[in-house]
């Protein structure tokens, strides 16, 4: 390791950097401000960890390339890279209580298992599948019945079953309009629901 690279690793060790690749701003008294800390956004947590993940592969990576060719004179460099990993893991834990992610257990069973996670995934679409199938099937024999009880019933009672289709139809136009009513804009354009 040359003289620039035990000079960034003692910076990252010394406390300019937030310890996920990100430099930190100095108050007036020389103290660092974590403003990487104060965020409550997820997607930014997430990246966060993620980056502080990478960082500490790219320091075992550095850790290895020291070990496997040390020496005596490189006894301060390979201490300089176990205190920026020390620094590092604890960072991203630090960072990661602050995300809130949930695996299933089925997922860290077929990774213990050596099997591919995305098994899981098609398992639970076509389990999804499968009930909307089943929740299909009952819904149009729902509509069959309403079907056979509407003839039945305008064979029995006309009068009745025509005032209940005209209220029908006058109550399903109604909530179109107001449905429409609220998706149009002042300008006349139509609103889009932004994505979650």
């Amino acid at each position: 390791m040359d003289s620039s690279q035990n000079t960034a690793a003692a910076a990252a060790v010394g406390g300019g950097s937030g310890g996920n690749g990100l430099i930190l701003p100095q108050n007036s008294d020389g103290s660092a401000v974590k403003a990487a800390e104060t965020s409550d956004d997820p997607k930014q947590n997430l990246n966060q960890v993620i980056n502080s993940i990478q960082k500490t592969l790219g320091l075992l990576h550095q850790l290895y390339l020291t070990v496997s060719s040390f020496n005596v004179s490189s006894q301060l460099p390979l201490l300089q890279r176990l205190n920026s990993l020390v620094l590092e893991l604890d960072n991203m834990t630090k960072l990661a209580e602050k995300c809130n992610i949930q695996v299933p257990m089925q997922v860290l069973n077929l990774i213990d298992d050596g099997k591919n996670p995305d098994e899981f995934t098609r398992d639970v679409l076509n389990g999804c599948i499968a009930k909307n199938q089943i929740t299909k099937g009952k819904t149009d024999a729902f509509k069959g019945l309403r079907r056979h009880l509407l003839e039945e019933l305008e064979q029995a009672f006309p009068d009745e079953v025509e005032s209940y289709r005209e209220i029908r139809a006058a109550s399903a136009a109604e909530l179109k309009r107001i449905a429409q009513a609220q998706s149009i804009l002042p300008n006349g354009d139509v609103k889009v629901k932004p994505e979650p």
